[in-house]
């Protein structure tokens, strides 16, 4: 984690498979962060996908819609 804002996750591995993804995308689930990065040094040239947590973007929809309905 860099300045508690976004997850990197290095790897070293041939092809970047749907199980590292899955296991970014539950680091960004349990730290609450809506931004990482996936990182793989294994390839010929470098491999990298930007991630988004979008049941964070959902939840701060819901408190900002929240928070209108307090103060009209």
């Amino acid at each position: 984690m860099v300045e508690n804002k976004i997850v990197i996750k290095i790897k070293a591995v041939s092809k970047l498979e749907d199980i590292h993804l899955a296991q970014s995308l539950n680091y960004l689930e349990c730290m609450s962060l809506s931004v990482g990065l996936l990182i793989n040094f294994g390839t010929q040239s470098l491999e990298f996908k930007r991630l988004h947590n979008n049941k964070f973007l959902e939840g701060q929809v819901k408190n900002q819609n929240k928070n209108n309905q307090d103060n009209p």
